[in-house]
């Protein structure tokens, strides 16, 4: 099915240059691309060439990307396939290119993000320059309180599914320079490479963890949904992150209504919603009258549900409130477990700090901007056992004295309160004397 007519191609055909090449790509972009590549590190490809590896023949490395990107002659290696664990129990499948493939992607991706940008809807989160998941969530809090229906929609394996040909069409629509076209094909079409060293041929999906799939993958949902639905369905808002939307409705019968064309659209496409994951919940707070639907819904790393908060005059009050989901506390305990700090006894206490404090914060910034207490109250019942472990693996005279290793940890949280980055916020050891915030 096609998204889109291809009317009004918004660039002109450049089919040759002052370089002599069949397309025109300047070296300087080939470079900010390595630059920007660089920055966000990551991992090596099916050649196990790393960054390091690729920096240390840096120049001829670059020349031999734009050579072949400018001559029509580059074709992407295959995509080598890693498994990351997911929170209820699956794996998620990431696609790593080699780092010269990354460069390449980011240079295409570089010339086609301002020709699409300006078009993408104001609602549309994921990948987006200026944009964050927080602001989708932020955004998602104020109309829980708005409408009373929201419907949680879950695309069943979207990266693995998502068709090549609207993704192919839109791309046409917004650029008529050859050598993007011929690389989005090409990269869509690249094998995987299995941990085995077996090749999949693909003929549909983006893989997850490409330079380029973000992008592409907004570009179909733009047109695939958030247009469509702007189009169809005016007066419903919505959120999407990349594959993850939630649609406000103002009743139960619309959020049902909706739910359907919703569904029957993506069909069109190949794409189902999935049958489990995919639910109606009623936002209900404080006026609001419970009914047989399900009261919460995780969006980001959030779980919006029905949760007491305080006014600013002191007094309680039910709203539906967003605070740091369960799979994100189970990711944070798990990654907690794996600092084995009791054995870490070669360290000082500060250098235990050091070791943490920014992955803690990072934690604090990211969860902690909603319901901060959910989140400072389950980093304090986490950290701190492990520090009084600590404390009796490294000290002797604590070794068979937990009440002891305790009083210590909490007399040193009162002498130095901003040790710890989760002290700090308040996620003191029982007996500290100094003041929470």
């Amino acid at each position: 099915m096609s998204l889109i007519n291809h009317e009004g191609g918004m660039s002109q055909i450049v089919t040759s240059g002052s370089s002599g090449k069949a397309f025109d790509i300047p070296k300087m972009l080939v470079w900010e691309a390595y630059l920007k590549v660089k920055a966000n590190k990551g991992a090596a490809g099916v050649d196990r060439q790393s960054l390091a590896d690729f920096a240390r023949d840096e120049k001829k490395n670059l020349y031999k990307i734009w050579n072949r990107m400018s001559s029509g002659s580059y074709f992407p290696p295959p995509v080598r396939a890693v498994e990351i664990p997911k929170a209820d129990g699956g794996v998620r499948v990431l696609g790593v290119p080699t780092v010269a493939d990354r460069i390449a992607q980011t240079v295409v991706a570089m010339t086609l993000e301002p020709l699409v940008e300006p078009v993408f809807h104001q609602d549309s989160y994921g990948y987006r320059p200026g944009r964050s998941a927080l602001d989708a969530v932020e955004v998602c809090r104020k109309r829980c309180w708005q409408s009373q229906w929201v419907i949680d929609l879950d695309i069943q394996g979207f990266f693995d599914n998502v068709p090549h040909d609207p993704i192919l069409d839109a791309v046409r629509k917004h650029t008529d320079l050859p050598w993007i076209l011929l690389y989005v094909r090409r990269w869509l079409t690249a094998p995987i490479q299995q941990a085995d060293g077996t090749l999949v041929a693909r003929d549909r999906g983006t893989p997850q963890g490409s330079a380029i799939s973000p992008l592409l993958s907004n570009l179909f949902m733009h047109y695939a949904l958030d247009a469509w639905l702007a189009r169809e369905q005016p007066l419903v808002r919505f959120e999407r992150y990349c594959d993850d939307v939630i649609v406000h409705c103002v009743s139960e019968k619309q959020a049902k209504y909706v739910r359907n064309v919703i569904a029957a659209r993506l069909w069109r496409f190949g794409l189902r919603t999935h049958p489990g994951k995919t639910k109606i919940v009623h936002c209900v707070q404080e006026g609001r009258t419970a009914t047989s639907h399900g009261m919460e819904f995780t969006f980001l790393g959030y779980t919006f549900r029905p949760r007491y908060a305080r006014l600013r005059d002191g007094r309680w009050k039910s709203g539906f409130l967003p605070a740091v989901s369960k799979a994100a506390k189970k990711a944070m305990a798990r990654e907690i477990r794996g600092w084995r700090l009791g054995r870490r006894t070669t360290l000082s206490f500060r250098e235990v700090a050091a070791m943490i404090n920014r992955i803690v914060a990072g934690w604090i910034n990211y969860y902690g901007r909603f319901y901060k207490s959910e989140l400072i109250s389950f980093l304090g019942n986490r950290i701190n056992p492990h520090l009084v472990r600590w404390a009796m693996r490294k000290f002797k005279h604590l070794h068979r004295w937990p009440k002891k290793a305790r009083r210590r940890i909490a007399q040193i949280a009162s002498q130095y309160p901003g040790m710890f980055v989760h002290w700090r916020h308040g996620a003191l050891p029982a007996g500290s004397t100094t003041g929470a915030v």
